[in-house]
């Protein structure tokens, strides 16, 4: 065994680098786990309560934009102690999203969808706070009866019939055709049918749904357009702060200053961090 010998067979053996650019490149299929400290922390979940977290099931909102139903069955509405007694809950099909029963626990709710339970009598819609946490805001009967949509785009398919997708991963078939992308529909949830539509445009309120300013509230004041890069958008909030975001994270929720869909609290308010400190001191 001669070191040269060794050397030739290091060179061409099965470990060499030209080998394992061969075999290494396939991945086998879509990840199944998510390590806890790789998921969102938007879910606040514990750091050291068990290595792993719930990995959404592919759905209509994106893993890192969404609440999965155990995380608000088990930590949020503290419905149920663990995943097993989460299981339970779904499969016995009590859970509504959309209208819909959802037996699958790891199923992605996101921002405007509404969530019933009807054993409770509670309905919910997720909205977000000025903190980027997601929300489970309480909702009335007649409220739950409709949600609002972000347009994507609109356009033409099979046989020229126009259709509308929304931010919620819905196809609304002749929709108005005034309707244009990043406009706003109010769904009937029961049918699908679209009931009304608000435009994107310079006094209408919205509530941003991404970026630094998420959960902020408040009226657009103008638009700034970049072709070739992203549109700016200028929008003030009832305390008369404003701030501009990207175009993509501005969702309109209703006409002029009247919201169509309710509030959570601190109405879309951020406070600075002094008004926070004093809000949390006084309640002490």
């Amino acid at each position: 065994f001669g070191s040269r010998s060794l050397g030739s067979s290091l060179e061409h053996g099965p470990h060499t680098r030209e080998h394992r650019k061969t075999f290494d490149v396939m991945a086998r299929g879509p990840k199944k786990h998510l390590k806890r400290m790789f998921a969102p922390s938007h879910w606040m979940l514990d750091k050291l309560k068990g290595r792993w977290a719930p990995r959404p099931s592919a759905g209509p909102h994106k893993l890192r934009e969404c609440l999965p139903l155990i995380v608000m069955l088990r930590n949020r509405l503290k419905y149920a102690l663990t995943y097993r007694e989460c299981k339970m809950i779904v499969m016995q099909r009590l859970i509504k999203v959309d209208g819909k029963v959802r037996t699958d626990m790891f199923y992605p709710a996101g921002f405007m969808d509404v969530v019933e339970i009807e054993k409770t009598k509670e309905s919910f819609r997720l909205l977000y706070d000025t903190k980027a946490r997601f929300v489970l805001h309480k909702i009335s009967k007649e409220e739950s009866s409709y949600k609002l949509c972000r347009v994507r785009r609109v356009q033409k398919g099979l046989r020229g019939i126009p259709y509308a997708n929304t931010h919620d991963g819905r196809t609304l078939r002749y929709p108005d055709p005034e309707v244009k992308a990043n406009d706003t529909v109010r769904v009937d949830i029961a049918t699908g049918k679209i009931l009304d539509h608000v435009k994107f445009e310079a006094g209408n309120v919205v509530m941003i749904s991404g970026g630094n300013n998420i959960g902020r509230v408040g009226i657009i004041v103008h638009r700034e357009k970049h072709p070739g890069a992203m549109e700016i958008v200028h929008v003030k909030d009832a305390v008369g702060h404003t701030f501009a975001t990207r175009l993509t994270n501005v969702f309109v929720i209703g006409k002029g200053n009247k919201p169509w869909v309710s509030l959570p609290k601190g109405n879309g308010v951020k406070l600075s961090i002094i008004e926070d400190r004093a809000a949390k001191m006084a309640k002490k």
